[in-house]
């Protein structure tokens, strides 16, 4: 079979948007489509777009899926690489008012609807703005999601780590498993290396736990009202806050993956695996033709076990890399 070579992906483009809560940086990847929603990127505490997405973006089979679409790529106010450090005393955005920045930057790129993805912190921020502005979420991929607030045993246990650790620290174990930390594979060692160069990092991090509840519930006013991808690494930080977030979702609308081996950052530890979920996430949505699902299919269809992510009418829990069988075909 003759190979043929991927195209490169497109140019990106960045921009500085002034918001009510400070600046955000904004990076731009293809071009706007008519009629198509734009796919928005918000990263987790400790990670920059690149840093939090890159790998999964630059797998091949994902070229394929957002040639299609705008990619709108988020950073927090102060979290873009060589961001200089806020003032002592800076009040920094909640993550209630993250999320209220997003209308401000599809407004600015005159956007009408996005498919979020983000990660942790980015997680949660896209959740909210999908509570606060259904009409323009038309779907969401949400990885280590923790949609409670802090209890008083959490903020007790928050406080007594921060005796004992650096906010370096308690950042790499919200990111990573104790396996992966003990290992320190690449992924660690540069995020601590990172965090070591982000000196705003501390100020989203105290955000992050002092946050809010999503309040999410089945119908009402605390339903998700799009189709949610939820995805978790197998014992990751954020497990048992993911599945009870699948049980407070409506399961006609969501799909749940855990992925086995994905550790506490599938998005970088299993790119090709959470692309094939995304596939199948999108084309449910309808938002991928039916000849880009036949080139797609000719790899790694066999990598999702379980139900397929494409059948809109089921609620589905799935785990990733310990079930056999394919999908089911397009």
């Amino acid at each position: 079979m003759e190979l043929q070579e991927a195209a490169p992906p497109p140019e990106a483009k960045g921009a500085v948007l002034e918001t009510p809560y400070g600046a955000v940086t904004v990076t731009l990847v293809g071009t706007p489509r008519p009629a198509r929603p734009a796919l928005l990127t918000f990263p987790d505490v400790g990670h920059t777009h690149e840093s939090c997405f890159a790998p999964l973006f630059a797998h091949h089979e994902m070229h394929e899926i957002v040639k299609n679409f705008l990619v709108v790529h988020v950073d927090p106010p102060g979290m873009e690489e060589g961001a200089p450090p806020y003032p002592a005393g800076y009040q920094y955005p909640s993550l209630e008012q993250l999320a209220e920045m997003i209308p401000c930057v599809l407004q600015y790129l005159n956007i009408a609807s996005i498919i979020g993805m983000g990660v942790g912190a980015g997680a949660f921020v896209l959740a909210k703005f999908g509570l606060l502005h259904p009409e323009a979420v038309e779907g969401l991929v949400l990885v280590n999601i923790d949609p409670h607030a802090k209890g008083w045993m959490d903020w007790a246990a928050h406080k007594l780590s921060g005796l004992t650790s650096s906010t370096t620290e308690m950042i790499l174990a919200h990111l990573f498993t104790q396996e992966e930390l003990a290992a320190a594979p690449p992924p660690v060692r540069e995020g601590r290396e990172r965090l070591g160069a982000t000196p705003n990092a501390p100020l989203l991090w105290a955000m992050y736990n002092s946050r809010g509840d999503l309040g999410l519930e089945r119908g009402g006013a605390g339903s998700l009202r799009c189709p949610v991808l939820l995805v978790v690494g197998d014992n990751s930080p954020h497990e048992d806050a993911a599945v009870e977030c699948n049980a407070k979702l409506d399961p006609t609308q969501t799909s749940f993956l855990k992925m086995a081996d994905g550790g506490g950052q599938p998005q970088l530890t299993q790119p090709a695996k959470l692309t094939e979920a995304f596939k199948y996430f999108v084309q449910g949505m309808g938002y991928m033709a039916a000849a880009a699902m036949t080139r797609l299919s000719r790899s790694r269809t066999s990598s999702l076990g379980g139900a397929g992510l494409g059948e809109g009418g089921r609620g589905r829990s799935l785990s990733h890399g310990s079930a056999g069988g394919a999908p089911p075909a397009p």
